[in-house]
């Protein structure tokens, strides 16, 4: 793995923390569940995992974004036209609602699917 993908991983990781995320180890072959109810204990649970395991030896369980169904769609569609995205000082504002929404229901947004750094979640893995 490139210092470029483990960066794009870690990032991405950071922000499912808060949602909770299934993760698979290379290393022993095995899935974990990152889910813990407190932010503080899951940020705290999940740096001790990477330091045990290694950024390069894991894999997230993403959904496509084609994998969106027409209820989750529409939901997706109605956060985005709900905001207002504004531009100050060269940024973005007001954008975070779309994708705590996407972090939260496991949909791979930055094509971390096709890049090879993270694994296709089964269809039922993250049904509420």
């Amino acid at each position: 793995m490139t210092q470029e993908e483990k960066s794009i991983l870690l990032k991405d990781l950071c922000g499912r923390l808060p949602y909770g995320i299934t993760i698979y180890r290379i290393t022993d072959n095995s899935i974990h569940h990152i889910q813990y109810s407190d932010i503080t204990e899951n940020i705290y649970q999940f740096s001790h995992f990477l330091e045990y395991s290694g950024v390069d030896n894991i894999k997230p369980y993403l959904r496509p974004m084609s994998s969106m169904t027409e209820e989750e769609e529409s939901k997706y569609n109605l956060i985005q036209g709900l905001q207002h995205w504004t531009v100050e000082d060269g940024m973005i504002q007001n954008y975070g609602d779309a994708i705590d929404w996407l972090n939260a229901h496991h949909f791979d947004y930055r094509g971390l699917i096709p890049m090879g750094i993270a694994l296709e979640a089964p269809e039922d893995m993250y049904k509420n």
